[in-house]
């Protein structure tokens, strides 16, 4: 039995089927700027955290989040700063800093909360980490965060 019809994407051959770029505006910045910033974000973050400001270095984090086919470095970049902030966050401290945020840049937080428990290898390091931080930023911008986190097309 041939069953390799079932794998033929048939959208190729359709027209009127929406394409990503339909979907959401494309940064426009280029590959190049995007990892730039996210290396001077990494940066910031970096003195931010030794000057113990972890809301600050969160929130450099979260802002101008790349987003676009052509910058995976810099998302990957973008995720283990964000992790670092993440794992030296006392567990105190974490309702007020999500509390600080604005709510796009809660969203943006709960897309790299999952982009985190998607990795490979996720529960070897940050496992309690990133479903501690799910748990309070679930109990504070409610579940709304999430349903606008899994239909927004733009991935972190």
């Amino acid at each position: 039995m041939d069953v390799a019809f079932r794998k033929i994407d048939i959208d190729v051959y359709d027209e009127d089927a929406l394409q990503d770029s339909e979907l959401y505006e494309a940064d426009s910045r280029d590959p190049a700027q995007v990892l730039g910033d996210a290396r001077a974000r990494q940066a910031s973050v970096r003195s931010l955290l030794a000057k113990n400001d972890i809301a600050g270095a969160l929130t450099a984090i979260l802002e101008n989040a790349p987003y676009g086919p052509n910058v995976e470095d810099a998302k990957t970049m973008s995720l283990q700063s964000l992790l670092t902030v993440l794992n030296s966050t006392k567990s105190t401290e974490i309702p007020a800093v999500i509390k600080s945020l604005s709510m796009d840049s809660q969203d943006t937080l709960m897309k790299y909360l999952y982009k985190g428990m998607a990795m490979s290898g996720w529960a070897d390091s940050n496992a309690s980490v990133l479903l501690s931080w799910h748990e309070k930023l679930t109990e504070i911008a409610g579940t709304g965060c999430i349903v606008r986190t899994m239909t927004d097309r733009r991935t972190v």
